[in-house]
Order: C-alpha cells, then structure tokens, then sequence
C-alpha cells in the first residue's frame, strides 16, 4: 500500500526543512539530532510511579541502567529495553517514551541499559553490556522490587538486534531463563541486499544507506564479523528452545524482509512466534507515537504480548 498519509506528511514536511540523512552528519551532529527527532516525535512521556538511575559493574567499566517501575505493589516482572540507533546512536533517553509507555501498559519493571556505542567500541561491546546487564540484575534485582523469575528482552532495530541475540546468548551460555522477546524491526542478518533492503533507497527515511553506515561503525571486520550469529542471528545454526517472540515489522523499511525471515526461522525451529508488518509505516515508526497512531497501535500491541508472558 502506499505511505501512511501521516507517513506522508512527515515526509513532506523533512523535504521542505531540507533535512539532512543522519548518516551525512558529522558523529556528534547525528547523536544530538537523532535525539531531538526521536524526543519530538515519542509524545509527552507517560508518568510513572519511579525511574531510578544506578549502574552495574560491566565488562569494562559501570554500564548505567535506568529503572522504570510503574504505581504497582508487589515484585513486579522484568524487561529489559535495549534502544535503537544502530549501535551508534542512541542513550537510555532515546527509548524514555517507550519504557514508560511499556512498564505502565504491562505493569512491569522497565530496565533500560546505557551501552556502549560505536565506533568507540564495536562489536561485541554493545552486546556484553547488555548481556551482563541481564545476568547481574536477575541475580540482584529482588531488591529492586522485581520478580526475576519473569524476565523478557526486547528493543528496536539495533535493539532488535541486541534482544535476539541475547536470547540466544542466555540459551547457549546457561544464562537466566527468559519469558519472550519482543524484536521490533531488527536487524538480523548482515549479508541482507535484496527485497526491501533494494527497494528502500528514499532519502528521507531510514534507507539502505543508513543501514550500512550503522554496520561500518558497529563491526571493525565486517565480512567476517558479519557472519557471526552474535551480529546476524538469522545465521545461528540453531533456533530451538529459545523464547516465544513477537516481531513488529514496518512495510518501508529495509530491514523489513530479515526481520520476518528471522520470524520463519524461529517458527520453523518450534518457536512460537507472532509477526505483525504494519503497511504504510516506516523504520522507526514505533518511537513515534506521538506523531503516528500505528506507532501507539503497535506499541499497545506489544503490550499485550508481554503481558501475556509476564
């Protein structure tokens, strides 16, 4: 189908502003407006009962991390949102909106993590970060009120990416047994050049361009670390056993056809799996609820799943 007309007007609106692709700016230029685009788009961020800043100790240093707790009694269940931005971009700010949005619709402890980005630190960086993050708050996060027995990943697009991958990670490596995964638009197989990842080429958007601007920051070998199943999930060997996934896919998006491929894959492997493509919507368009009703739409979808779960 076409643009969504609010998908539309968003593009009209960039072209007659003349605004520059992320991926022409200088790295600290594009941090900053990526920031701005997505706190202008995200909507007022809900109130929740608390938001507790603190850190863990990482593999290389404190890892900030972000504690959303909504007005709820009790040890609450747990998930864990990794922020988009190619691994590049992005801070525990970027997702503010949504883990809000999220812990108050599931009723749950949101815990956003402040990885490390790239290119100052590339692949695998972003994902022992993460992946630590997950250990060390399901064996200390009872006295932050949670229930660590009920725990979920999810992010979008490089947090897409991060989600997947650690589900795999906490599989292979005996790590804490997790409930679902919730994987919007990611990023999921480097090798990716056909389908959607052809047709996307429209400056406006997020585009093929972007997405190999954010690989050539986050892998210093790229062909070779590119194939790894901890970059492109598709590629692992094996899918079974890992957790129930609801993968969120936008109709304009490069990154469309690996993420509902990853979605077969894991339903193939036994898993259960929910794959919901919104038509007309763009990369990106679940953190701009506030200025697309398919980006609230499909974040009360999310909910719902993790509700499910948790």
């Amino acid at each position: 189908m076409p643009l969504h007309p609010q998908v539309a007007a968003m593009r009209e609106r960039r072209v007659a502003q003349d605004t520059p692709p992320l991926y022409t700016l200088s790295l600290e230029q594009a941090r900053a407006d990526d920031l701005a685009s997505i706190q202008a788009a995200g909507g007022t961020p809900e109130p929740v009962g608390s938001v507790v800043d603190l850190s863990y100790p990482g593999p290389d240093g404190e890892v900030p991390l972000r504690i959303y707790r909504p007005e709820a009694e009790g040890p609450l269940p747990v998930l864990f949102y990794f922020f988009g931005g190619g691994w590049t971009l992005g801070t525990i700010d970027t997702a503010d909106a949504i883990c809000r949005r999220l812990a108050n619709a599931v009723g749950c402890l949101v815990v956003g993590v402040g990885y490390r980005l790239a290119p100052e630190h590339r692949f695998p960086a972003a994902l022992e970060d993460c992946y630590g993050a997950v250990e060390w708050f399901a064996a200390n996060g009872a006295s932050y009120g949670a229930d660590v027995t009920r725990i979920a990943v999810g992010g979008d697009s490089a947090g897409g990416n991060l989600a997947a991958v650690i589900s795999l990670m906490a599989r292979d490596r005996q790590g804490p047994a997790l409930k679902c995964q919730l994987l919007v638009y990611p990023n999921t197989d480097y090798t990716a050049s056909t389908g959607s990842m052809a047709e996307n080429t429209d400056s406006a958007f997020f585009n093929n361009r972007s997405v190999a601007w954010y690989w050539s920051h986050y892998l210093g070998d790229a062909p070779t670390e590119g194939l790894d199943p901890r970059v492109s999930p598709l590629r692992a060997t094996d899918h079974t056993g890992l957790p129930s996934a609801l993968v969120i896919t936008a109709e304009y998006d490069p990154l469309r056809d690996q993420g509902e491929a990853y979605a077969a894959k894991l339903a193939a492997a036994g898993v259960p799996v929910e794959l919901s493509r919104y038509d007309g919507m763009i990369h990106g368009f679940f953190a701009m609820a506030g200025d697309l009703d398919d980006g609230a739409r499909a974040q009360e979808e999310a909910a719902a799943y993790l509700r499910k779960f948790l």
